[in-house]
């Protein structure tokens, strides 16, 4: 498996966009708003090339004013072009699935296959059942923790208060208190992801809200879809996944029972074998169609 390094590669509009990629044979994937993801997926470059990217005003792209979803729809194509002229495959994680869905909808001739692993539903501010969200204790706590530390942002040098941040968030990702340690998603190093969360909600969310996204948007949207989420997701409700599954026209769930935002960790002996099935051509065991957004009693 060869690691090619770091590209930066330059939009229309001059901004620059940073991509990672890793593996050396075909085909290829894309992973956006990937920089995070690049030691947990390694494993899938055996035998494909994954290019993780930093979107605008993330990671090690540049930082610019304004941007959006639908912005960083149009930059994704960039890095496809930059990459390959040939259809790609997209394994996208958390919000950055929306990103992966509308890019499939713009150019439809340019996607194989897309996999979203806990993705952000497609209406952000929708209250799912309770059976569908997992709004615990666990939850409730680190947002008590974060509201304590917010106001202190200005105490601590700022790599270390967002080293603190990530140290409290850990546990929001991960269904075992003991697994928290294993998310280092903050890359408290880059000036951008400091700011990632004030970007997100300043920029980002509204974007995503501004869509209001139906069925029939979708439709166009006819690639298989594989959608993997675990069932206690407190980021990315549950019910958000299984809303994706029955809004778009070839997609399955895989449901990882008891798995948070970062279903590998709980359950990596069915995630990444499940996903290289999924490149491969088939669907995994236990990847099902989902006709409505309450489960059957278990």
């Amino acid at each position: 498996m060869t690691r090619a390094g770091q590209t930066l590669i330059t939009t229309a509009d001059g901004t620059r966009l940073c991509i990672d990629t890793l593996g050396d044979a075909n085909p290829l994937v894309l992973v956006p708003n990937g920089g995070y993801l690049v030691d947990d997926l390694a494993p899938l470059a055996a035998r494909r090339r994954l290019a993780f990217h930093d979107p605008r005003s993330r990671g090690k792209s540049d930082a610019v004013a304004g941007g959006g979803i639908l912005q960083d729809v149009d930059d994704m194509r960039t890095v496809a072009l930059h990459v390959t002229d040939a259809p790609v495959d997209v394994i996208a994680h958390s919000f950055a699935g929306l990103i992966a869905v509308l890019y499939a909808k713009a150019w439809p001739g340019g996607v194989r296959r897309v996999v979203l692993i806990g993705p952000l539903g497609p209406h952000p501010d929708r209250e799912y059942p309770p059976s569908l969200m997992n709004r615990d204790e666990t939850f409730a706590r680190i947002m008590r923790e974060l509201g304590a530390l917010l106001p202190q942002r200005a105490e601590w040098p700022p790599e270390e208060f967002c080293k603190r941040v990530w140290s409290v968030l850990g546990a929001l990702y991960v269904t075992n208190p003991a697994d928290a340690g294993r998310i280092r998603w903050g890359r408290c190093d880059l000036e951008n992801e400091r700011n990632g969360l004030r970007y997100f909600q300043d920029v980002t969310l509204p974007s995503i809200r501004a869509l209001a996204l139906t069925a029939d948007d979708l439709r166009a949207v006819d690639i298989p879809v594989l959608v993997v989420h675990g069932t206690k997701d407190r980021s990315a409700p549950y019910g958000g996944g299984r809303e994706w599954a029955m809004m778009l026209p070839d997609a399955r769930l895989l449901s990882i029972e008891g798995g948070g935002h970062a279903p590998w960790i709980e359950a990596p002996e069915r995630v990444l074998p499940a996903i290289e099935t999924f490149l491969d051509g088939a669907w995994p065991d236990g990847a099902e169609r989902v006709t409505r957004l309450e489960r059957d009693a278990r």
